[in-house]
């Protein structure tokens, strides 16, 4: 096993969403922040699974939650959760941003899109 890819507390998060879906004008369930980089993605729920492509791509395998009152990280090698240091702020996107967000561009049926 390969040693664990470090965590850059300074490294500000890459965005207020998840980076690939906002440029494809997609949307998001839920975010996740990539501990090493500060790339943000969006869950394995939602349609794009970005987070988890950035660690396939990256080998970066500590997302933290980028929701509101959320602290937690998961680690995508161990699948389990860990812990972490806290990272450069914001620790969230902006709590006035719905989830699943952004604000405009979820279907109504967005259940139906989800993966479960």
């Amino acid at each position: 096993m390969s040693e664990a890819t470090p965590v850059d507390t300074t490294a500000a998060p890459s965005g207020t969403g998840c980076q690939e879906c906002e440029g494809l004008g997609g949307w998001w369930v839920h975010l996740r922040r990539c501990a090493a980089c500060g790339h943000v993605g969006c869950c394995d729920s939602s349609p794009g699974q970005h987070a988890t492509a950035h660690f396939r791509e990256t080998g970066h395998e500590l997302m933290r939650s980028f929701e509101p009152g959320e602290d937690w990280y998961w680690n995508y090698r161990t699948e389990s959760t860990v812990t972490g240091p806290e990272l450069a702020p914001p620790s969230s996107h902006p709590v006035d941003q719905p989830t699943p967000g952004p604000a405009g561009r979820v279907p109504a049926d967005w259940r139906d899109h989800i993966h479960r």
